[in-house]
């Protein structure tokens, strides 16, 4: 099979699918495992990204209830996580035959439970399957990359820290939500959640962050359509901190997509200033304005640009307090929700996204007035798109300074110190991964 060689990717928004565990155990006879197997089929050769291919699976069979949806979802994402490993054991692997790898593999499923759906020869793969020794592989293997990430991953990690990542990395992501705090409280939606029986936590770091112990369908749902919050990583609720937007000021979030992050922004300027979204994506930017609806904020004005470059851009120059830059990228820390990503990247590129990177962080600078904010971030864990960029952008523009980013945050007393920059994990922290940097122009 041909998984490891791969197209065009960047970092974009994601769909979170319901990946609540269907309890096989009490339902065997009714999983319905050949229109999973047949989703995985349309889904393995990731023409597209494979949220959006499940999302046209799912418009396709309007029928299935939203157990087997869940069930669906859960299986082809399961092996998209474990694809490498399960490809392996597999052998010879079709789509059906990984499908029943990874409820053995992953689910523990037995024989006398898998044989109603089992035919001819793969009563006699079962066996070999659960027996396959993945310890005994090698480590791309083992965290189930490819090759030259995994090569990467050495490079920038011991071989501990680097399994430590990888393992969180193939997890399903909890489902974090950001409290609207123009419309609601953190505390008062707490309740709320739990009152209902979804067993809600506040997150560790963010402020207005709330963690559910599932993933309940949230679309229909009350406070939701009140505004009360959205879904949010907690990582990403934290960039928001990071650009840190006074009530008044004029902020630009150069690439908001579909807003999640330009939302937060304007929560925290209690809707006051001016806050424009950026998108070169007129499909991303459409999906905001049914967010800001809900949101109740007015002081956000969505914003088609052609490129970095258009004029819209360039009459803002050096008229804007505080820039957001969150760049095109691997999207390599989200691989919890997005685990096609792995499969779809590659050196070559990786490479095109650095200078796509450079450039945008360029053409935002100028943006910045005197003695205003630049923040660079990506959902990336390579340093050529993070750390690498922000040295060469500082070593062409001695305008900026680096800021502190754990002193920025711990003044808004947000207790996380990963240093001068915001670097995010999910085995160290809980969150996808992320990388920011501060960049302070000299007044």
């Amino acid at each position: 099979m041909s998984y490891w060689t791969e197209s065009k990717a960047k970092c974009r928004s994601y769909i979170v699918f319901s990946d609540t565990l269907v309890m096989m155990a009490n339902n065997f006879n009714s999983i319905p495992l050949e229109t999973a197997i047949t989703a995985l089929r349309s889904i393995l050769p990731l023409e597209a990204p494979a949220d959006v291919l499940m999302s046209r699976f799912f418009r396709e069979h309007p029928a299935l209830g939203a157990r087997d949806r869940a069930f669906v979802a859960e299986l082809v994402f399961g092996v998209l996580r474990n694809l490498r490993s399960l490809d392996t054991a597999c052998g010879k692997p079709t789509p059906r035959l990984l499908a029943i790898a990874w409820l053995v593999r992953l689910q523990g499923m037995n024989m006398r439970e898998l044989a109603p759906y089992l035919r001819g020869p793969e009563l006699d793969q079962i066996p070999e399957i659960k027996a396959f020794d993945l310890a005994a592989q090698p480590l791309a293997v083992q965290w189930d990359v490819p090759d030259w990430l995994a090569a990467r991953m050495l490079t920038i990690y011991d071989a501990e820290s680097a399994t430590q990542l990888c393992t969180a990395l193939r997890r399903s992501a909890p489902l974090d939500l950001r409290v609207n705090t123009l419309l609601a409280k953190r505390n008062e939606l707490l309740a709320v959640l739990n009152e209902a029986g979804m067993a809600a936590i506040a997150t560790p770091y963010s402020p207005v962050g709330i963690r559910l112990a599932d993933k309940p369908a949230l679309s229909q749902y009350k406070p939701f359509l009140a505004g009360h919050f959205e879904v949010q990583d907690e990582g990403s609720q934290l960039l928001a901190y990071l650009v840190a937007p006074r009530r008044g000021e004029m902020v630009v979030d150069f690439c908001a997509g579909s807003g999640g992050k330009t939302l937060a922004l304007g929560a925290l300027m209690q809707s006051t200033g001016r806050l424009y979204a950026f998108d070169v994506s007129e499909k991303r930017l459409a999906r905001l304005k049914p967010r800001l609806k809900r949101s109740g904020l007015s002081n956000i004005t969505p914003q088609l640009i052609s490129s970095e470059n258009d004029s819209r851009v360039k009459r803002l120059a050096g008229k804007i307090d505080r820039v957001l830059v969150d760049a095109p990228c691997s999207g390599l820390g989200t691989l919890r929700r997005n685990p096609d990503l792995k499969l779809r990247q590659n050196p070559d590129t990786v490479a095109e996204l650095t200078v796509k990177q450079a450039n945008i962080l360029a053409a935002a600078s100028k943006l910045v007035k005197p003695g205003g904010r630049l923040v660079y971030a990506t959902c990336s864990l390579l340093p050529e798109e993070n750390e690498d960029i922000v040295a060469a952008f500082l070593q062409a523009n001695p305008r900026f300074h680096l800021n502190n980013a754990a002193e920025v945050l711990g003044e808004q007393q947000i207790n996380l110190d990963t240093g001068d920059y915001l670097r995010l994990n999910p085995a160290d922290h809980g969150t996808d991964g992320f990388f920011a940097a501060i960049l302070e122009a000299d007044a």
